[in-house]
């Protein structure tokens, strides 16, 4: 598949400069490349010498814990979702009361097993919550 053709032809990144820049240059450039929305190096350097903004992004390590766990959370709330639909569906299919009442028992026992979940939830949002409000 060939590439697409650029709708401004004086937007085009087509005159290639070299240079040499010491070890140390390189890397800070390395640096804001990695912390900034800029994909390469070239680009990091088009920014600067263009006088453009580079948008530098910062990521809080201590926000890594509560997210793996808010993630963790929302897989299992998905999942029980998941069942509690297909026992609705069965619910609904079923013929005789003995099967109905089967299958309303293992959807109340799911929507158990929910409450505790939600509780977390609200509790990680809670503590989150005071953090964005004393760090601002």
């Amino acid at each position: 598949m060939p590439r697409r053709k650029a709708k401004n032809k004086d937007n085009l990144v087509n005159r290639p400069i070299i240079i040499r820049i010491t070890e140390e240059t390189f890397s800070k450039l390395e640096e804001i490349r990695q912390s900034s929305n800029c994909q390469s190096i070239g680009e990091v350097a088009r920014n600067i010498l263009t006088r453009k903004k580079i948008l530098m992004l910062h990521r809080d390590i201590s926000m890594d814990g509560p997210m793996e766990e808010l993630a963790s959370i929302r897989m299992e709330l998905k999942a029980i979702g998941i069942n509690i639909n297909q026992q609705t569906r069965y619910f609904h299919c079923s013929k005789s009361e003995v099967e109905r009442s089967f299958h309303f028992i293992k959807t109340v026992g799911m929507y158990k097993g929910i409450d505790g979940k939600v509780d977390r939830l609200l509790e990680i949002v809670g503590k989150l919550t005071l953090k964005w409000l004393t760090d601002n």
